[in-house]
């Protein structure tokens, strides 16, 4: 159980140190802008506006409007441990009934029980199983939402610079 908490946590960790480089990248893929032909700084202004509205036309997407991805909510976990004295439990009454009908109620306890642990160890495996399975797809999806919105961010800012160097401006 210690083990599963762990990687839960690791997972989190990482999770969050992707958001934080898509954050910081961004950031600083702000560019600059020198107006090359001597426009002025009222020419330069008018153009950032119409820019910024043709590149948003262009990409469907409008940074001021833009928020940070939000991860659905992970998926419910299906609580692991117990399975195998569950199992050993019931199979050990399950043995002492068919012990009794045999004539050894005791023997047929102790093979029932073993049977009932190796079938509560697998039951237990199959959940921890789709408990991962269920929390790789989760990370998967937030690690796609997170893909997307830098997509969506990166062509918002070619257009954009591709305006700017229509208008005769220097772009880095």
């Amino acid at each position: 159980m210690h083990e599963r908490q762990l990687m839960m946590t690791t997972k989190s960790i990482m999770a969050v140190a992707v958001l934080a480089a898509l954050i910081s990248t961004s950031a600083s893929a702000q560019m600059i802008i020198y107006p090359a032909k001597g426009q002025s700084a009222q020419q330069q202004q008018k153009d950032e506006a119409e820019c910024y509205t043709w590149a948003k036309g262009q990409t469907g997407y409008d940074p001021a409007q833009a928020t940070q991805p939000v991860a659905p909510p992970p998926p419910p976990q299906q609580s692991t441990g117990g399975e195998r004295a569950q199992g050993a439990v019931r199979g050990a009454l399950g043995g002492a009934a068919i012990g009794a009908i045999a004539g050894d109620t005791g023997k047929g306890a102790a093979i029932g029980a073993v049977g009932g642990t190796m079938v509560g160890g697998a039951r237990q495996r199959k959940k921890q199983e789709a408990n991962d399975q269920a929390s790789a797809q989760y990370q998967q999806q937030v690690a796609q939402q997170q893909q997307n919105a830098a997509q969506q961010q990166q062509n918002f800012q070619r257009a954009y610079a591709a305006c700017f160097e229509g208008r005769g401006y220097t772009v880095k």
